[in-house]
């Protein structure tokens, strides 16, 4: 498992998240929305090999592995290319699901508060 996750290209984006959330847009984003998300990122198939990365907008934190302060207020898993997309705006959240692309658990509001916005901004990339 360890050596999926420095292959996937959702690697560079999460690293960017965790200097997004040091600013002070990211930290407007840490008080309006305050929940906590998982991702679980797959190389090729959903369910396969799955990387965990959990962002904590209730503390402004991005980490690898699952939710440790209990149970994540959504958990959405992706194909890597497809958290890529969605990530740099070039696939709307709503159709991902709608379309099998990306997988929610837990909260359907709260997972309605994860829009783009709590993505950096693409021009670093």
């Amino acid at each position: 498992m360890a050596d999926s996750s420095s292959n996937l290209k959702s690697e560079a984006i999460i690293d960017l998240m965790k200097q997004h959330f040091s600013t002070d847009a990211g930290k407007e984003l840490v008080k309006k929305i305050g929940l906590v998300y998982q991702f679980q990122i797959a190389p090729k198939k959903i369910g396969i090999d799955e990387v965990i990365y959990t962002v904590d907008l209730k503390k402004g934190e991005v980490t690898k592995g699952p939710y440790e302060g209990g149970k994540a207020d959504a958990t959405f898993s992706f194909k890597d290319e497809d958290f890529v997309k969605v990530a740099l705006g070039k696939m709307n959240p709503q159709i991902a699901f709608m379309r099998g692309a990306m997988k929610i658990k837990g909260s359907l509001s709260a997972a309605q508060k994860f829009t783009p916005d709590i993505f950096p901004k693409p021009s670093k990339m």
